[in-house]
């Protein structure tokens, strides 16, 4: 077997992760990771500076009693919108995920006005921001195990935490790529939804499943726009024009720095894997439902650097508005 070391000293490249210069605690800083109290703080204060444009909703309550915030930006309206699902942070480690979620909003609330494609947007279409999902999982990362991917729930009879909540949705739920050991990376969990986080979001999408038209889900790494399925190769019904939007988001990509990403169908792409959030709620009738797996192919992998934050946000939010503004056009 040929092999390739990429990182030689695991604990060098996490403290590596954070740009040299001092971490000032007093101005939030988008190109630095924040930790779940910092973006808690972030939360309130986006709300409270952007009145006409966000309100803020608590979807659920995690395992271990942490709040799971959702923003809703959009200008009022009277009438029902339709509307776009986006969460980061679903799996624990994958710490540009939630730098993205949070870049999103910022960008979203700067240019609107003056940028006319996000101003159209919020003008006819409310975004749904879950900057985490895994708010356990993430603060665990902060605090005990930087490479920790799960949830931190219990199981009773095993002495192994968490369950994987990408596998954990109601999706050929445990059906391949996923694992029935409570000790592993992928376990499924007890059945479906039985992570709390997973059913706060599940529940949220259901009861608004009238409104929402797109649900995107952003991950690291590998540089690719995944859509369903995962939990099968049979191609999705939706297939040719889910490629077609992935592969023109991807375009708008890489035009910025030419970072190259792959399109297609997870199962394929990937590799297979039932459980996951996208084709659940695709098969729930999200018909524009995407994964992207953000920078990089592996040099850093989950353990990006700061320095990667700016361009890595500023070349993901032309995809997003890419998906968003082809949703705009042929809601469903």
């Amino acid at each position: 077997m040929k092999h390739e070391v990429l990182i030689e000293n695991l604990q060098e490249a996490v403290e590596g992760q954070f740009n040299a210069k001092e971490r000032s605690t007093e101005i939030y800083n988008y190109e630095k990771y924040n930790n779940l109290q910092q973006i808690e703080s972030w939360v309130a204060n986006m709300a409270a500076a952007n009145p006409s444009l966000i309100t803020t909703s608590q979807i659920g309550t995690s395992y271990e009693g942490r709040r799971m915030h959702l923003l809703k930006l959009g200008k009022p309206s009277s009438s029902p919108k339709p509307a776009i699902f986006m969460d980061c942070g679903i799996h624990a480690r994958e710490w540009i995920s939630p730098a993205f979620c949070q870049w999103f909003v910022k960008e979203a609330l700067t240019t609107y006005g003056s940028d006319s494609a996000m101003t159209s947007l919020l003008n006819t279409m409310d975004v749904y921001v879950l900057p985490v999902l895994n708010v356990d999982g993430y603060d665990y990362t902060w605090t005990n195990n930087r490479m920790w991917r799960k949830t931190r729930s219990r199981k009773s009879g095993s002495s192994c935490i968490g369950a994987d909540p990408n596998r954990n949705f109601d999706a050929g739920w445990c059906r391949i790529g996923a694992s029935t050991n409570p000790c592993s990376d992928t376990y499924c969990g007890a059945k479906p939804e039985s992570e709390v986080e997973v059913k706060a979001v599940a529940d949220f999408i259901r009861r608004n499943l009238s409104s929402i038209k797109a649900y995107i889900t952003v991950h690291s790494y590998s540089q690719l726009l995944l859509f369903p399925y995962s939990y099968t190769t049979a191609l999705a019904p939706d297939h040719e024009e889910l490629l077609r939007v992935a592969k023109a988001a991807a375009n708008a990509l890489t035009s910025l720095y030419g970072t190259q990403y792959t399109s297609g169908p997870g199962a394929v792409t990937i590799y297979p894997a039932a459980g996951g959030s996208d084709d659940w709620a695709y098969d729930l009738g999200v018909k524009y439902s995407y994964t992207f797996e953000l920078r990089d192919t592996g040099r850093y992998g989950f353990l990006l650097p700061e320095s990667e934050i700016r361009p890595t946000c500023q070349e993901t939010m032309l995809a997003v508005k890419y998906i968003a503004s082809y949703v705009q056009k042929n809601a469903y």
